[in-house]
């Protein structure tokens, strides 16, 4: 890489590019070390699965400049500003292609089965003029996605996968062209369409398990709407959603869609927020609630000022983190890459030692480069490419459909190595949402003081006491003033009221079993507060013991607090855990051996999260939480948890299983190429199916997060 300043990392720039020409692991490896060798870029990371490159940059390197350095590595390339979803040109052009080589194979083939069958003398030459007539439109439109990338590389002095791929066709076309008008009696025709076909349906094979995998991301972006009405002076007008700007303020009308992120302050409704968290019950919209964009205003009109727009979306950021998923490399993935490097200029020289061996040993000019042709063909290495990203790709995809996001592709490899899993208590465990189960005051005067306070103060504990005491109309109170960290107190009609912390409110009367209290005069109550578990937990608890995980509670509550969660669910916990020993704990549990999934949600888990091999985190996790995790899941379900573990296993088993078929395929195939046992035809069957082996092994993890 080259030398950069040791500022640079905090004085970067980024770019985006799409990448056209992305082949296989070769082609990353190139790309992201001809890049890296660029002077003043940082860094470069190729995203295979959606063909983007990112590049870490001085900001005195302009965008300019970075495509002429792509464009000399051999890429098309052009700025990325489009929103995240898969345009279907690739997929189009694949297909038409894949259409005109069908209809060439189909008809050359029918025309070398009548000369298989004993056809000689003029009816062979009519049927080989036939079939060059059918095979050599169809090869120069159908080959034009490999012949222009392996052009572009050559002429920079590079090679890529289009390489021996395009000096395979063009050999075999242009021998079985010399034997036809020389009147030989063999010619290749059909193995040319033969390897294009399948080639193509490789790739478009792939185009569609991306598509497919990206489709929730995708459906997403779809879903926010491009206009949108914003309330400027009293006045009502409609809007472009490019043009709007935090601060503004929206009118949303009942069914519509959100267009941006912000708050709510004006109206009451209920919000449907499916698309983003999972969660398939509406939630109460009222002054002060958050809202994102791509979400429906199911009940009533709303007046929302907007927080945030475009890119600073909350969907913006899953697309950027599906991104971030791609991108980075797991040990099998690097294993790959390393592989994909000397790969080849190994298989042209092979092919090259072929050709000249076979000379040497007394074959024809047409045996040696028939079977040159057949070694360059059938070595290409796109299963090897394709075994670790489709799988990663496909089970990503996946586990996003049930509500799980994985932010780092190579966390799939860490969470299937996981053999313990450490758990928090409050919001991970349980929702964090504390409900009150008992000890309200029952005179009426004492429960609209207390309703007022609740009302007040924005505390998870004093919107607890606000939901219980739903329907109470509040009394008028005076002196409002909110300790942090006590509670909150006022005057009402001459007497102070509190509401807070037992110890602040009650004094020595204090229970540590109650999480609240409140104080009117003479009227006093304990209240009793609780933070029941997920309805799922139990469950989610088996089966992540099921999975031979060893599932420990650590939370920083008292050990009543604790208990009350932990025993019904038989599960080892411990309490008055501070940040340092939670990440001290899991520390030493992987010194000890264990590989460690931290599941956590709020501030104080942070350090946890990153001392674990791996973590988890609910999508409503603080932003340290949510930074900190390798992976989010959404809704209430705790069971996405060992979901996704599940899934993980399935995954690298899948990619273990990929590398074997790809190299089992090399051990066979390549003897016999070299042997002059296989035939042009033989070998675009053969590397091609391996090809759509992979990609269909792959494809398998479609439902592993189920």
């Amino acid at each position: 890489m080259a030398a950069v300043p040791p500022h640079a990392a905090s004085a970067a720039a980024e770019s985006l590019f799409s990448v056209e020409g992305l082949r296989c692991a070769g082609c990353i490896a190139k790309l992201e070390s001809g890049l890296g060798a660029t002077p003043g870029v940082i860094a470069a990371r190729v995203n295979f699965s959606a063909k983007r490159l990112r590049v870490a940059h001085l900001p005195e390197l302009d965008e300019a400049a970075l495509l002429a350095a792509i464009d000399a590595l051999g890429f098309a390339a052009h700025p990325f500003a489009a929103p995240p979803v898969q345009a279907p040109g690739e997929a189009r052009r694949l297909a038409l292609a894949l259409g005109v080589a069908g209809f060439a194979a189909m008809n050359v083939m029918l025309l070398s089965v009548s000369i298989w069958s004993g056809a000689d003398g003029a009816t062979r030459q009519l049927f080989h003029w036939l079939s060059a007539l059918i095979a050599l439109p169809a090869i120069a439109y159908a080959g034009r996605p490999f012949f222009e990338s392996a052009a572009r590389a050559l002429r920079r002095g590079r090679t890529n996968m289009d390489v021996p791929i395009s000096i395979g066709v063009a050999l075999t076309a242009t021998t079985s062209l010399y034997e036809t008008a020389t009147g030989g009696a063999h010619a290749y025709f059909d193995g040319a369409v033969m390897l294009l076909f399948f080639l193509l349906a490789g790739r478009l094979l792939d185009s569609v398990a991306r598509a497919r995998a990206e489709d929730g991301v995708a459906a997403l972006l779809r879903r926010v709407p491009r206009e949108a009405t914003v309330v400027r002076g009293g006045i009502s007008e409609r809007r472009d959603a490019a043009e709007l700007a935090p601060g503004m303020r929206l009118l949303v009308a009942a069914g519509e869609r959100i267009a941006a992120d912000g708050v709510v302050e004006a109206g009451e409704s209920s919000i449907d927020r499916a698309l983003v968290t999972g969660e398939s019950l509406p939630e109460a919209a009222r002054a002060g609630t958050r809202v994102l964009a791509g979400t429906i205003n199911l009940a009533a009109p709303l007046t929302i000022r907007v927080t945030a727009v475009g890119e600073g979306c909350a969907i913006a950021e899953i697309a950027r983190l599906m991104e971030a998923a791609g991108q980075s490399r797991s040990a099998y993935v690097r294993v790959a890459d390393r592989a994909a490097r000397w790969y080849a200029p190994a298989v042209h020289s092979l092919a090259a030692a072929s050709f000249a061996g076979w000379l040497i040993a007394g074959a024809s000019l047409h045996q040696a480069v028939t079977i040159a042709v057949a070694v360059l063909i059938i070595t290409c290495p796109c299963a090897l490419g394709l075994a670790v990203p489709v799988a990663q790709v496909v089970a990503s995809g996946a586990l996003l459909r049930a509500g799980v996001l994985v932010k780092d592709g190579s966390a799939l490899e860490r969470l299937a190595r996981a053999s313990r899993v450490v758990l928090d208590k409050t919001g991970t465990v349980t929702l964090g949402r504390p409900r009150v189960t008992g000890g309200l005051p029952e005179e009426a005067a004492a429960r609209a003081v207390l309703a007022a306070l609740a009302g007040a103060s924005r505390h998870p504990l004093a919107r607890a006491v606000g939901a219980a005491l739903e329907g109470v109309a509040p009394a008028a109170i005076t002196g409002l003033i909110e300790h942090p960290g006590l509670g909150i107190e006022g005057i009402c009609q001459g007497e102070r009221a509190r509401l807070g912390r037992p110890d602040w409110v009650l004094g020595g009367a204090a229970s540590a079993e109650h999480r609240a209290a409140f104080a009117w005069g003479t009227i006093t109550a304990a209240i009793e507060v609780a933070d029941p578990p997920r309805a799922d937990a139990a469950a989610a608890i088996a089966e992540l013991a099921a999975l031979g995980l060893d599932p420990v509670l650590f939370s920083g509550d008292s050990p009543p607090g604790v208990a009350q969660v932990a025993g019904p669910l038989g599960i080892t916990a411990a309490a008055r855990m501070s940040p340092a020993d939670k990440a001290a704990r899991i520390a030493a549990l992987q010194a000890a051996g264990a590989r460690v999934l931290m599941v956590g949600d709020g501030l104080n888990d942070g350090p946890a999260l990153k001392a674990a091999s791996v973590a988890m985190a609910p999508a409503e996790a603080s932003d340290v939480g949510q930074q900190a995790a390798d992976a989010l899941f959404f809704g209430d379900q705790l069971r996405a948890v060992p979901r996704a573990v599940r899934a993980a296993r399935a995954t690298m088993a899948v990619v273990r299983q990929n590398f074997a078929l790809a190299i089992g395929y090399n051990l066979l195939a390549v003897p016999l190429a070299i042997a002059g046992q296989v035939t042009p035809l033989i070998a675009a069957l053969a590397m091609s199916g391996s090809s759509l082996l992979v990609v269909g092994n792959a494809l398998r993890l479609r439902g592993a997060a189920r």
